[in-house]
């Protein structure tokens, strides 16, 4: 049987195409399961966008630190005011920020941490993220629930934002 580098080549294309969609769909490393990972919070350490727009609008409420730890892009298009760039979870530069910036921080202040990049099940960024500031001490760690995307949860619904870079 003969081939044609004419049929061949648009089918390696598309083979390679898909696969590196789906890696990247799943946001994980070569190697690793297909599968879910459990998330490594507890439940009551979530907050709902809602919940931290009244916190950050209160003027009698504790203000959390917060930290974005998602892409750039999205960060200069619209950030949560005051929230630290880390850069995305998912890598080790951005990991490596999030550990400089928290090593001047009390371990029992209240950080959240948000991404928003994508669906929720779906984030790359902030499991990572949250795994560093447990592993570092943090007792009062809180993650932003993003469910759609950080425009669809809190830019549309009119919460307070700054654009730019820092």
């Amino acid at each position: 049987m003969t081939f044609s580098a004419g049929r061949i080549f648009p089918w390696t294309c598309v083979a390679v195409l898909a696969a590196g969609v789906a890696f990247c769909a799943r946001g994980s490393k070569p190697g690793s399961s297909a599968a879910p990972a459990r998330d490594p919070w507890a439940p009551e350490q979530l907050m709902t966008p809602d919940e931290l727009a009244k916190r950050l609008t209160d003027s009698k409420a504790e203000k959390p630190l917060v930290a974005y730890v998602g892409f750039k892009f999205l960060y200069d298009g619209a950030h949560i005011p005051g929230a630290l760039y880390a850069g995305p979870g998912r890598e080790s530069k951005g990991l490596e920020a999030l550990r400089k910036w928290a090593s001047g921080i009390p371990r029992d202040k209240t950080v959240v941490l948000y991404c928003g990049c994508c669906p929720w099940d779906e984030c790359p960024n902030i499991r990572p993220a949250f795994r560093v500031l447990s592993d570092l001490g943090f007792t009062r760690i809180k993650v932003l629930r993003i469910n759609d995307n950080f425009a669809h949860d809190w830019v549309a619904k009119g919460y307070p934002t700054q654009k730019g870079g820092t």
